[in-house]
């Protein structure tokens, strides 16, 4: 398993050469090998129920399994009751991006001049062109600093622009999540280090000495765009207020300890990034002025250096496996540029990306209002996602990206030998929790499933504050996540081939 911090230092080397993963259910029913003979329609039916109500959980529970050879319909419970999909939004969001752009598709980041270059001097602006590449790191950065060196360039006597305008510019991915969590960065068409800067504290004598940097496995620089101040309370735990161009933070002093450190979402990503490759640049011996936000790109530029992402394929299969928001959002809206619809916002896309959908697949009941999942508003239907997968597994276009759920016993360890395999995306949000994907019975029959549970009137309850850690979430995403296995298990042994 790589940690996702490998995940962003594996993709930097795969060039040079991203809210949370849910925990798998927890418990396990070690299933019979085979099972002689299918239960009648209202036997399974009522074996289904039973096992829903055992469950434990408040709110509502809807599911269906299908054969994916022929999308024949096994058993559901709701569904056609469209609940939110959570981050298994993503594998829509995949499709999407696959079916617009192509598996082969990379973002590209510039360096780009508006003005002439001689004898090492450059005579006008030097701007740094995002391109939507939602994995664009420090390291990226420093290696575009030093393909600007090699360019010939020793100094600048333009001014320093920047551009993001290659997709729209949002603050929050969901606004009603707390300001201080780093899976709901600010999204535009340039990000850096998933939009999220690094916070470090330790203890100096009576006070704490703090720091806010943009670091990889390779470069710490610090930033000045985002600044942090110690104030003496215990709560809140954070503050957020943006002032004068800087993303301002405080922290309670009373919850600081002796040290410790925490990724915070970056909500002005152009001047991240500007302020960054200004750093990186200077290393080299060249200054530039600070940053300006430019809205187009100017008619006439040469370029002067590019960096390209890892193809589309492998992005998707990294933000699946580490259910990365960010990198949903600005694919999923690239995707929807790229389709000549420049969307005004995520909900906008989204809604392009439902429309699709329904063209392609002829589902009527997916609504999104994101491409992440993180919006509470979206709503799926079971057998909407069950005709999503049946089609997509047709074109062997989603099974390869999805990553491997393991069965586990009832201790939470791991069960290697378990017969069902399940290839699935996981999605979890408070008091929501989902399952869709395919599993392979012990005799070989490929399934389809999906499974939503949602307490809405629960999470309608929270307050913004408490969005990061409810009390009474905890317990019921585990019994939801219980529940998802248990309805693997049944599935497995009742669906036999």
């Amino acid at each position: 398993m790589f940690s996702r911090r490998s995940f962003l230092t594996a993709a930097a080397a795969a060039l040079t050469a991203p809210a949370a993963l849910a925990n798998a259910p927890r418990i396990s029913l070690r299933p019979n090998a085979r099972v002689a003979a299918r239960p009648s329609a209202a036997g399974s039916a009522a074996g289904l129920k039973a096992l829903l109500a055992r469950s434990g959980l408040s709110g509502q529970v809807a599911c269906a399994v299908a054969e994916v050879g022929s999308g024949k319909p096994l058993e559901s419970h709701g569904g056609e009751s469209a609940l939110p999909p959570a981050s298994v939004a993503k594998a829509l969001t995949a499709l999407y991006a696959l079916d617009t752009l192509g598996a082969g598709h990379r973002f590209t980041t510039r360096i780009l001049t508006s003005g002439s270059l001689s004898g090492g001097v450059l005579k006008g602006d030097l701007i740094l062109a995002g391109g939507g590449d939602p994995m664009l790191n420090s390291d990226h950065l420093a290696q575009l600093a030093r393909s600007l060196k090699n360019a010939g360039v020793r100094e600048v006597r333009g001014s320093f622009r920047v551009w993001d305008g290659a997709l729209p510019r949002v603050r929050s991915i969901d606004q009603e999540q707390p300001d201080h969590v780093g899976y709901s960065p600010a999204v535009s068409g340039l990000a850096l280090n998933f939009n999220r800067v690094h916070f470090e504290w330790k203890r100096a004598g009576q006070s704490w000495a703090v720091n806010m940097d943009a670091r990889t496995e390779k470069y710490r620089p610090e930033v000045s765009m985002a600044r942090m101040k110690v104030v003496n309370r215990a709560l809140p735990v954070y503050t957020y207020a943006d002032r004068g161009g800087v993303d301002h933070w405080t922290v309670a002093s009373k919850a600081l300890g002796k040290g410790g450190s925490r990724w915070l979402p970056v909500r002005r990503p152009a001047d991240y990034a500007a302020d960054v490759f200004r750093t990186m640049v200077r290393a080299h011996g060249i200054k530039l002025k600070a940053a300006k936000t430019i809205d187009r790109l100017p008619a006439n530029t040469t370029l002067l250096a590019h960096h390209n992402s890892p193809p589309l394929d492998l992005m998707l299969k990294g933000m699946l496996k580490y259910s990365n928001n960010l990198m949903a959002e600005m694919i999923g809206m690239a995707a929807t540029a790229a389709r000549g619809q420049r969307p005004k916002g995520l909900k906008d896309s989204a809604a392009v990306m439902s429309r699709w959908a329904k063209a392609k697949y002829g589902v009527t009941s997916i609504r999104m209002v994101d491409h992440s999942g993180l919006g509470e508003a979206s709503r799926v239907t079971p057998n909407a996602l069950l005709s999503v997968l049946v089609a997509a597994n047709r074109a062997g276009a989603l099974k390869p990206l999805l990553k491997n759920f393991p069965m586990r016993d009832a201790n939470g360890r791991v069960i290697k030998t378990h017969p069902i395999k399940v290839a699935a995306k996981t999605g979890t949000l408070n008091f929501v929790s989902g399952l869709g994907g395919f599993l392979t019975t012990p005799g070989g029959a490929e399934l389809a499933f999906a499974i939503f549970t949602a307490d809405t009137k629960a999470r309608a309850r929270l307050s913004r504050a408490e969005r990061e850690r409810p009390q009474g979430a905890k317990a019921w995403n585990k019994r939801a996540k219980r529940l998802q296995q248990q309805l693997i298990e049944r599935w497995g042994q009742t669906y036999d081939a």
